[in-house]
């Protein structure tokens, strides 16, 4: 079974031999108002090899007011990884609008196997204490990991007791759980299965469900879980930061032939290709309460539930990493994130660089970012390619962009 993800392939072209990067000449589109130091800031970043390329874009709530690409085409298609959870995230609570799932119902409900789940304890495996819901599979309370970010799971899969997620397929899905679902917040294969139980409740597979029921009604053409072979040229090349800290160009992500050999598994979690157009379309959908133009997508009450503090007293932490070349050890993302909603994470307070309480935010692990800021009706996506994830290139670009976002916008 192939695992539509691009993790199999990452950790390969982040442990292979780095290649000698290639100029690529700058490109930038025309934006609607005048914004030359966001201009300058996306350039610098690119001629300073903080990153190989990016693509920003900005939206209010009168539409797009800035989109401009350095070192890159600005409809270059990206590996969003775990952006792809807040796609997968809306698709369940549109299931959950139409009264085919419940929230605080055992996920066990949808998915039989998910019954059998048991919870590392001291080495040993045991029977959880309550059963993970859907809502905790949204939050990220379940009790499931990520084997780059779990010491305990990572020798799991090193003693090949639990199949690796890098490794291709759905086997990883086996992996246990770390604590007792509730008992705290932890990033993990969640929305792995939250896509499974979408599959499992629609009748659909991910791809054909998104396709149906997001990216034809909003128009976002560009985004797939497989890049059809005449969309594959405009791909971003993927990069590797190597020990020296140079930026090296590493093979692409996406098989020749679209990883249709076999059984796909297509990944709620992290499985997704997008633009950095398609994206922002997305979330200018949420920041507009689930309706853009004519489609509707998500009722506005769900948005703002998905927009609400999910995990109570619980607070979510800077990442560790038990695999560097992959992830960067201990980093966090800008925005004072502390809560978690229905698939964003929020922060409980105002930041100082201008996000209004409760912005919605995410990240993937090729350095792909995006907020929505529903109190200032502000949306912005930022793009690049390469890894490791939060490596302190695109992360201090990212917090310089938050705060030029927010000054250029007053």
């Amino acid at each position: 079974m192939k695992r539509i993800a691009c993790l199999s392939v990452a950790l390969a072209a982040a442990c292979s031999a780095p290649a000698p990067q290639q100029s690529v000449p700058p490109t930038a589109s025309p934006t609607p108002r005048s914004a030359a130091a966001l201009d300058v800031l996306l350039r610098t970043a690119v001629e300073q090899k903080r990153v190989p390329h990016v693509a920003a874009m900005i939206a209010t709530k009168d539409g797009v007011v800035y989109e401009h690409a350095e070192g890159v085409a600005p409809d270059a298609i990206y590996a969003i990884a775990s952006m792809t959870k807040a796609v997968t995230t809306i698709a369940a609570m549109q299931l959950v609008e139409a009264g085919k799932i419940r929230l605080d119902e055992p996920a066990a409900t949808y998915v039989p196997e998910l019954a059998r789940v048991k919870v590392l304890d001291g080495g040993q495996m045991r029977p959880p204490k309550t059963a993970p819901t859907v809502r905790q599979l949204m939050s990220h309370t379940a009790g499931f990991g990520y084997e780059f970010m779990s010491r305990d799971l990572f020798d799991l899969v090193g003693t090949k007791k639990v199949a690796s997620m890098m490794a291709g397929g759905d086997a990883f899905l086996k992996a246990p759980l770390l604590f007792d679902p509730g008992a705290r917040w932890e990033y993990g294969i969640n929305t792995d299965w939250l896509g499974r139980i979408v599959e499992r409740v629609s009748g659909q597979s991910l791809e054909a469900y998104f396709k149906e029921h997001v990216f034809d009604p909003l128009g976002m053409a560009d985004s797939f879980f497989v890049v059809p072979k005449d969309k594959q040229p405009r791909l971003a090349k993927v990069f590797h930061r190597t020990k020296e800290g140079a930026l090296a160009e590493q093979p692409p992500l996406v098989p020749p032939d679209g990883g249709k050999a076999g059984p796909v598994f297509y990944s709620g979690g992290g499985g997704l290709h997008s633009t950095a157009r398609d994206y922002l379309t997305l979330t200018r959908t949420v920041m507009a309460g689930g309706q853009l133009g004519p489609a509707r997508i998500l009722t506005a009450e769900s948005i703002a539930l998905m927009g609400q503090n999910q995990i109570g007293d619980l607070s979510i932490r800077p990442f560790p990493s038990v695999m560097p070349d992959f992830a960067t050890d201990g980093a966090s993302l800008p925005g004072d994130l502390d809560k978690f909603g229905l698939g964003f994470a929020l922060n409980s307070k105002p930041t100082a660089a201008g996000r209004g309480m409760n912005t919605m935010a995410w990240a993937g692990i090729f350095n792909t970012f995006f907020w929505i800021d529903r109190e200032h009706q502000l949306s912005a996506v930022l793009m690049t390619q390469m890894l490791p994830g939060m490596d302190p290139g695109p992360a201090r670009l990212l917090e310089a962009f938050d705060r030029a976002v927010y000054a250029w916008s007053r």
